[in-house]
Parts: structure tokens; sequence; C-alpha cells
């Protein structure tokens, strides 16, 4: 009997997401724009600071909420902590909610049909926004870390695009660099999370190509016929 209940888990926790799927994103979107008006806000804008921390505050605990369902939809218990290690970071730091899209690619990838052309569009272009979002998050938080340690050299928010930048695409120009501890964890987080991005829009657009040509020689009359 705890076998029948227990086997439909999965399935409820799939259509879980599905149903959360467009307001979390939306809830991601506001947490970062809280997150960006607490650090870019001048010093005497107080009560915008406040109600930004209040809405992410409220949208992190939204975060945890999300979480302790799919845990108990899962049916896996402490196990699914282990197993879905990228949703616990998320949790953890919702400022990789972009690296969800990770999720994306790996489905296409496990498909066992060739997957349609289109949907190697969809991981491509959902990698880009989450690189642009990540990018953004990076660099609020490297401004934040930096602005006002002895010796940093970002200074400035554009110093800090710059840098995200230059560290997203492992271009590394090094003319401005972190200095604090805390700056260079979200430094070595980046360099990360910049490779696996690139790695599924890449992967993504060689299964692509692969797939494009494969289609066309499967048109083409036989040689000699």
């Amino acid at each position: 009997m705890s076998d029948r209940t227990a086997a439909p888990a999965p399935r409820r926790l799939r259509e879980w997401e599905q149903r959360v799927e467009v307001p979390l994103l939306a809830a991601s979107l506001l947490f970062l724009a809280g997150y960006a008006v607490r650090v870019l806000a001048p010093a005497g804008a107080g009560f915008w600071r406040d109600l930004a921390a209040a809405l992410v505050g409220a949208v992190w605990l939204l975060f945890v909420l999300d979480y302790g369902v799919r845990v108990r939809l899962s049916g896996l218990g402490r196990r699914f902590v282990r197993s879905h290690g990228l949703d616990t970071l998320v949790v953890l730091l919702p400022l990789l909610r972009p690296l969800r899209v990770v999720h994306l690619y790996t489905a296409v990838q496990q498909r066992r049909e060739h997957p349609r052309l289109s949907l190697y569009a969809r991981v491509m272009a959902y990698a880009g926004v989450a690189a642009v979002l990540l990018g953004f998050a990076a660099s609020l938080a490297v401004y934040q870390q930096e602005r006002d340690a002895p010796g940093a050299s970002i200074r400035t928010f554009g110093d800090a695009v710059w840098w995200a930048c230059a560290t997203l695409t492992t271009v590394g120009y090094g003319d401005a660099t972190p200095v604090t501890p805390a700056g260079r964890v979200v430094a070595v987080g980046l360099m990360a999370c910049g490779l696996g991005l690139l790695g599924a829009v890449t992967g993504s657009f060689s299964s692509w190509l692969i797939q494009v040509f494969s289609r066309e020689d499967e048109r083409r009359p036989p040689a000699g016929g």
C-alpha cells in the first residue's frame, strides 16, 4: 500500500514544477530587482533600502517554501538534498537561480528520441538570458563587497559589470580584480557558472548542427539512384 502511494510522487512533483515555473521566474526577477535596489540605492534612501530588504526576504521565503514542497512531493526525504544539489544551492544562494536552465539542457540531452530543433534553440536562448542575469547578479555582489575595500580596482558599478563580462566569457583581462575574500568567492563562483552556461550553449549548438546535417543527409537521394 505504501508503494502505491509513493509511486505517483514524481508525477506530482513534475506537475508542481510546471505550475510554479513561471511564478517563480517572476519571483526571481523581483528578488534580483530588490537586491539591486539594496546595493545601488544612495545612502540617503533608507526607506527604499528597507523596502528592498523586505522584498528580498519575502521572495527568499517563497523559494524555501517551494523547496519544501519539492522535497515532500519527491518522496525522497533527505535524499532529495543530495540528488538535487543544484536546487539546494539555489535556495541557499538565490542569486544563482538562473543556473536552473542547466536542468532544461540536461532534460533535452537525456530524451530517448531526437528532440525537436526548436528545443535546442530554446535552450540556447534560456542559457543566454541566464548568463545575462547571472552576470548582473555577480556584478551587484562583487560591487557590494569591493566598493569600499582598500586597494580595490572595482570602485563603480560599471567596473563591476566590466569585470563580470570579462570573467563570465573567460576572457579575464585582469584590469579589474576583486581583492576581498567575499569578492573572490563570487569570482570563483562566476567562473564555474560561466563554464557551465557556456557548455550548455555550445553543447546545444553542436547537437543542433549535428541534427540539422543528419536530417539533410536523410533527405538526399541515394548516390547512383
